[in-house]
């Protein structure tokens, strides 16, 4: 049998690296996902339309991102934020294509944050997704929306 070559033998191991830590990464989204839904859900009690689309990455304190939706006049809709980490900071807000706050709702408790709006024509939202505080270097977040046409 040959022996494999020094280069091989690292560029296997890198790969081996970065296979083992996905399920890591995806485990970190995962449980703030379960979160959201669980913030979610009293709300799907009441007859309002959880979709299963998602969003979700990692963010530093004080670091924003913005997540493009479509939304439809005559519809509600409700934008959940969370995070599995403890003591973290969340802020979700919605604003118009003309960059103005669009949301009537919003509010902030620890790992979780929420945003409602009733939008005044169809379009595309930007929903500002923001870690205002964590004892982590990077934390986790996913968002999750629910709508109910009024």
């Amino acid at each position: 049998m040959k022996l494999l070559a020094p280069a091989f033998r690292r560029s296997a191991a890198a790969v081996l690296a970065l296979l083992l830590a996905a399920p890591a990464a995806r485990a970190f989204v995962d449980d703030a996902l379960s979160f959201a839904y669980e913030a979610a859900n009293p709300y799907a009690e009441r007859g309002w339309i959880i979709r299963e689309d998602a969003w979700g990455g990692d963010l530093g304190a004080g670091d924003k991102k913005r997540v493009a939706a479509q939304l439809f006049r005559g519809n509600s809709y409700m934008f959940f934020l969370a995070t599995d980490v403890d003591n973290a900071s969340l802020r979700v807000n919605i604003y118009d294509a003309q960059g103005n706050l669009a949301e009537s709702k919003s509010w902030q408790r620890g790992r979780f944050a929420y945003a409602e709006i009733k939008p005044r024509s169809t379009g595309t939202y930007n929903v500002i997704v923001e870690v205002t505080s964590s004892p982590e270097e990077r934390t986790g977040w996913a968002l999750v929306y629910g709508f109910q046409r009024k």
